[in-house]
């Protein structure tokens, strides 16, 4: 199994992270690390380390994860492509 969800209940975040990462995804919600870990846990969402970094992505986002901290730095939208809807 993925240690990043292996260790799913490690995540956190900083004050700072929650109001970028609401800023980023355009989110209104009171509990952005459980928001987190729901797109991290649906069953599309792939999910990648690189460096010192998960990253996660879902349908709609990309959520950036330290791997030693378990810290959720940022997230962002997921850009469509032209060429995915081909």
């Amino acid at each position: 199994m993925n240690m990043l969800l292996e260790n799913i209940e490690k995540l956190h975040t900083t004050q700072m992270g929650i109001e970028r990462i609401k800023k980023n995804l355009q989110i209104e919600t009171d509990d952005v690390i459980q928001w987190c870990k729901a797109r991290i846990l649906e069953k599309d969402t792939r999910i990648e380390r690189c460096g010192k970094n998960w990253y996660a992505t879902a349908e709609s986002c990309i959520i950036t994860v330290n791997a030693h901290s378990y810290t959720i730095i940022t997230a962002h939208k997921k850009e469509n492509t032209d060429h995915e809807n081909l």
